[in-house]
């Protein structure tokens, strides 16, 4: 799936929603529960149907990002879902560490 920066992203298996902040050029597969994440802004789905070894849960408001491809996405709605990028686990990203104030 070719993702745009603003696109809204919808998981068919659980109510994730996420919002591509950043987008890479290449084409990659953006899965939510171990299923493609389809373009929409309302999940469907109520997690039951999510395998357990794809279960992790986006957390609302967290940016979830991997550097080396170029993505970076906002987790609009949670849901039970784990997400993943090119079939490995999508990190969540890390806070910039502020200057001390001696």
């Amino acid at each position: 799936m070719i993702l745009k920066v603003g696109q809204s992203l919808a998981s068919s298996v659980d109510s994730t929603t996420v919002m591509v902040v950043r987008a890479p050029r290449a084409d990659v597969s953006l899965t939510c529960g171990g299923v493609e994440m389809v373009v929409g802004k309302k999940g469907e789905g109520d997690g039951s149907a999510i395998d357990p070894a794809f279960v992790g849960g986006a957390q609302l408001g967290k940016r979830y990002a991997d550097d080396e491809v170029g993505l970076e996405i906002l987790c609009t709605k949670p849901g039970t879902g784990r997400l993943d990028l090119d079939g490995r686990a999508l990190p969540l990203k890390a806070a910039k560490p502020l200057p001390s104030s001696d």
